[in-house]
């Protein structure tokens, strides 16, 4: 358990804009030669990175954050369990109701999971998978990475 002090500390020093998991795609997108626009905010849930002449919406999320089923990454604090429940549940309906809407207004959705640019396999390949899946035509898609499988 952590102090509240420490905890505020903690929390500050989290980043919403140019994660290190969202300039690892960035710039495997752009190696990719794919040419993109960051944090459209007149989009619903403002993707990280949109190709609006594709209509393409990328999110890259943490899997913390967002509640990345089955990954080790998502584990709820021990402190505050359902403040934190609570808080992380709406983050996970908001991100649902973001890719409906522009799933609605026929827009193709990928989400790039953290655990993905964590994982040396799957980042290895990370520009070839989002180069297939951009040139595809799948509405909507997810990039996770092997920490998401269970531990046997």
């Amino acid at each position: 358990m952590v102090d509240s002090a420490t905890r505020s500390r903690m929390m500050s020093g989290i980043r919403v804009k140019h994660t290190r998991p969202e300039i690892i795609v960035r710039k495997a997108l752009f190696a990719a030669g794919f040419r993109f626009r960051l944090h459209r905010r007149d989009l619903p849930g403002a993707p990280d990175i949109v190709m609006a002449g594709r209509k393409i919406a990328i999110f890259v999320h943490g899997c913390f954050w967002h509640q990345h089923e089955v990954c080790k990454f998502a584990k709820l604090p021990a402190s505050r369990p359902e403040f934190w429940a609570n808080k992380l549940e709406g983050n996970v309906a908001r991100d649902r109701r973001a890719v409906d809407a522009l799933l609605a207004d026929h827009w193709r959705v990928l989400t790039v999971w953290e655990c993905a640019t964590r994982d040396p396999l799957v980042l290895a390949s990370l520009r070839d998978t989002m180069d297939a899946w951009v040139q595809g035509s799948e509405a909507s898609g997810q990039i996770r990475g092997f920490s998401t499988l269970p531990d046997s």
